[in-house]
């Protein structure tokens, strides 16, 4: 076919001029009944690339899509291109049998184009032997990452496509996803047994979105104030349950901001009538499930906030990519934990060992990304298989924005080679990390690693440390991940080459998220617009006040209020009882210092405060909390109290936690005198009296592990109760 002609046809049918990147060869290539594998980034235009040939050619062309909304979607707005509803249809179960009739009637009398089916509906037999007796032009799978085990989306009725489409009809595939790495893309082509397939892949860059990742911590707080600077604008919020969706959603709505709830729990009608209503600007705001997205033809959502980290990079960017698909802004946020991470591996259990390695494998991934203090567009680029200049970022992610220190690594890498090679390179990263900090951990002492040379060669580090070694090597390309046997490192030639010859390696300091309830003021857990001249002179005061009154500073106040004191700006007592983590008695007792030096802070800096900001909760909780001092008081046991309210003991924990930050006293002794002997608690008591902080984790390394968590949070009370309140 002539170019001019294509282009009179995409002229024609969508009233456009010129194509979008390789949009023109992959029509071309399909009108030529070639199988081909389309890999576009979101907003790359990879609907034209099946619509239009449907359009040019004789017959139906099948397309199988994930999701019912999605359908109707698609569906819509070809109507509205063509003004004839029989022009495109959708065969799936929310389609009565009147409608399914005239669907059919449609597409025998030739008057349909495109016919949009779900995976579960191809399967059923009378639809099958109707697709025979008609003309079909080409099948197109769309989010065809649903077919791979690998992809972040894996639907197992996606792996029976190949035999129903030969079934049907022996005419070309065209395959389409914004997401496959190399191993996924392979997956894909062996399973639909188009290895002939012509290969299209556009660059994965997205060069107008930025990354950034900030700590799981008073992540509502930042969620909102966020929002408000962004009035009018679009946005979606991803949550990973359906309850912290509707949570999200109702509290987004207390506090002024016009946002619905998204997920499979909703019936079809409401999903239908919220999609809508974002669609339509009705509504700014979607809380939603990963559910939601997936081709929703939204061009100007202007951020993708992730209140839990996904669980696979692929997922993280096919869903960031919903953002800004107009070349227009797109900020991508996202909350992280190393204990969400953990959460999501405990979900793995029961799964088949396959299943539970390769969502391990994702899971450590992602991790991985989250930590990193390399560039992160690098890194999303390197794991679909690109390299990419990280000077060509241009800023654009938080890790260039706001470089981390680097240092110089030579030895450090040099370690980690020579234990890869001693291995002969058939372990996983986990392993590296515990023997080159030399802990004994189950594998190294039933194997009787830690009597090899080089056991415990890089001791003076942690696992946290090497893993970030890890990281760097397989980004910079010294190492790479041998995915069929989920994640065992090998060596890369340029690995050799540096192994043979060690040269100056400049490594990145990385991030630390193990510590987020906790943060220190220097990491990256300070929210997106935290004040930082006024934060340290808060905890300037805060230290000068702890010297006098000879206190730990944290009894004073922790370093979260001093934050929430950073956004809100209190300027009174009662401004003061509002802040996180602050009750009337801890605000009498030590705020007038904190307050005086705000408020000519404030006058001096001509500070707007944000009160409009100041947090509205959902539902009253006082009554669950008196309930809960109550019950303490009576000294039940903390699991009878956590089930009586549905709660398991470390959320009972967390509430008692917060109760007594805010400065109540709350008695549990009982419970503790039964878990620790006197001489325990003695010890921990001293050390928190006398410690700069009362983070947990530097707690548990001070005593060698020799208290779980647990106790040591349960000592943390005792020690609070008794000190600050």
């Amino acid at each position: 076919m002539e170019d001019k002609d294509l282009k009179s046809a995409l002229k024609l049918y969508f009233g456009f001029d010129s194509f979008k990147g390789e949009q023109e060869g992959i029509i071309k290539n399909v009108l030529n009944k070639k199988n081909t594998f389309v890999i576009m980034p979101t907003g790359g235009g990879k609907s034209m690339c099946y619509q239009l040939p449907a359009m040019m050619s004789n017959g139906t062309a099948v397309i199988v899509s994930p999701l019912i909304a999605l359908m109707k979607n698609q569906v819509d707005s070809i109507r509205n291109i063509r003004n004839d509803d029989s022009i495109a249809h959708f065969l799936n179960s929310s389609l009565n049998k009147t409608e399914v009739f005239n669907v059919k009637n449609d597409i025998t009398s030739q008057k349909t184009k495109l016919l949009y089916v779900a995976p579960e509906s191809l399967t059923k037999k009378e639809n099958i032997e109707f697709l025979k007796s008609v003309t079909i032009s080409f099948f197109a799978i769309d989010e065809a990452h649903c077919i791979s085990e690998w992809g972040h989306d894996f639907r197992p009725e996606y792996r029976r496509l190949r035999e129903i489409f030969e079934e049907i009809s022996n005419v070309p595939i065209i395959a389409l996803t914004a997401t496959a790495t190399p191993k996924v893309q392979h997956d894909i082509q062996k399973n639909l047994n188009m290895l002939d397939a012509v290969i299209f892949k556009s660059s994965f860059n997205r060069e107008n979105l930025f990354y950034r990742i900030l700590p799981k911590k008073d992540v509502e707080k930042q969620i909102i104030k966020y929002i408000s600077g962004k009035k009018g604008k679009s946005g979606i919020i991803y949550c990973l349950s359906r309850k912290k969706v509707e949570e999200v959603a109702a509290l987004l709505q207390v506090n002024g901001i016009n946002a619905l709830p998204y997920h499979a729990g909703l019936d079809s009608t409401s999903r239908a009538k919220h999609q809508d209503m974002f669609l339509m600007e009705d509504v700014n705001v979607i809380v939603a499930t990963i559910a939601f997205g997936m081709g929703i033809d939204k061009p100007d959502v202007r951020f993708v906030i992730h209140y839990d980290i996904p669980k696979s990079l692929e997922s993280y960017y096919q869903e960031t990519g919903r953002a800004g698909r107009d070349g227009g802004e797109g900020d991508c946020i996202s909350f992280y934990r190393y204990k969400d991470i953990e959460k999501l591996e405990k979900f793995l259990q029961g799964k088949p060992l396959a299943e539970q390695e390769i969502g391990r494998q994702l899971l450590s991934e992602i991790s991985s990304f989250a930590e990193t203090s390399v560039c992160r567009r690098k890194m999303i680029l390197h794991y679909f298989g690109e390299e990419f200049d990280q000077h060509k970022c241009n800023s654009m992610c938080d890790n260039c924005k706001e470089p981390r220190e680097s240092f110089e690594g030579k030895e450090y890498v040099n370690s980690l080679l020579s234990v890869v090679e001693l291995f002969k390179e058939n372990q996983r990263a986990k392993h590296y990390c515990a023997f080159l900090s030399g802990v004994i951990n189950s594998d190294i002492k039933a194997y009787d690693y830690d009597k090899l040379p080089l056991f415990g060669i890089g001791k003076e580090k942690d696992e946290h440390f090497w893993n970030a070694i890890i990281r760097q090597c397989v980004v910079t390309g010294l190492l790479s991940k041998d995915i069929e046997s989920y994640g065992t490192l090998k060596f890369t030639e340029a690995g050799r080459k540096f192994k043979k010859n060690p040269t100056s390696f400049l490594l990145i300091k990385e991030r630390d998220y193990l510590v987020t309830d906790v943060d220190s003021p220097s990491s990256n857990a300070v929210d997106l617009s935290l004040d930082q001249v006024l934060y340290n002179d808060l905890v300037d005061l805060r230290k000068r006040i702890s010297k006098e009154k000879n206190i730990p500073p944290f009894v004073i106040f922790q370093e979260p209020s001093l934050q929430d004191m950073c956004f809100q700006y209190p300027i009174s007592i009662e401004e003061l009882i509002n802040i996180q983590g602050v009750g009337r008695g801890k605000a009498q007792r030590y705020g007038e210092p904190f307050i005086e030096l705000i408020s000519q802070y404030v006058n001096d800096n001509e500070i707007e405060r944000p009160q409009d900001l100041v947090m509205k909760s959902v539902v009253n909780k006082s009554g669950l909390k008196v309930q809960l001092i109550q019950n303490i008081d009576r000294k039940l046991p903390l699991e009878d109290i956590g089930r009586a309210q549905g709660k398991n003991i470390e959320e009972i924990v967390d509430e008692i936690q917060a109760i007594v930050a805010s400065g109540t006293r709350v008695n549990i002794n009982y419970y503790i005198d039964d878990i620790l002997d006197s001489d325990s608690q003695d010890e921990i008591y001293t050390y928190f009296s006398e410690a700069e902080t009362d983070n947990l984790v530097e707690a548990h390394n001070e005593f060698d592990g020799d208290y779980s968590e647990e106790e040591l949070r349960l000592m943390w009370i005792k020690f609070m109760s008794e000190m600050a309140n």
